[in-house]
């Protein structure tokens, strides 16, 4: 089973809401995710980029990526991070 990945993109409003976010964010965390990259300052090759800040987390599969999205703890978390930011993010499968 391939992993998955969650991408974020995050154009933040309120950085106290994000730290408050991040605290909340990180209790939801389980043993089989993996913060493998933040960037505030992310360099742009091609197009336009959104956000000041980028996030990438890994999963072992597309299904606990969306399990973990979906929890409750992280329910509580997001509604954090959407008061304070202006967010895309996406799941995407591994090769």
């Amino acid at each position: 089973m391939p992993k998955a990945y969650v991408i974020f993109t995050e154009a933040i409003k309120d950085q106290a809401g994000m730290d408050a976010y991040g605290q909340a964010a990180a209790s939801a965390m389980s043993g089989d995710l993996q913060l493998l990259a933040f960037d505030s300052q992310p360099q742009t090759l091609e197009g336009e980029w959104h956000g000041d800040r980028t996030v990438v987390l890994e999963f072992p599969s597309v299904e606990a990526a969306r399990a973990w999205y979906e929890s409750a703890e992280y329910q509580k978390a997001k509604a954090l991070r959407q008061a304070a930011a202006d967010t895309n993010a996406v799941i995407i499968s591994g090769l």
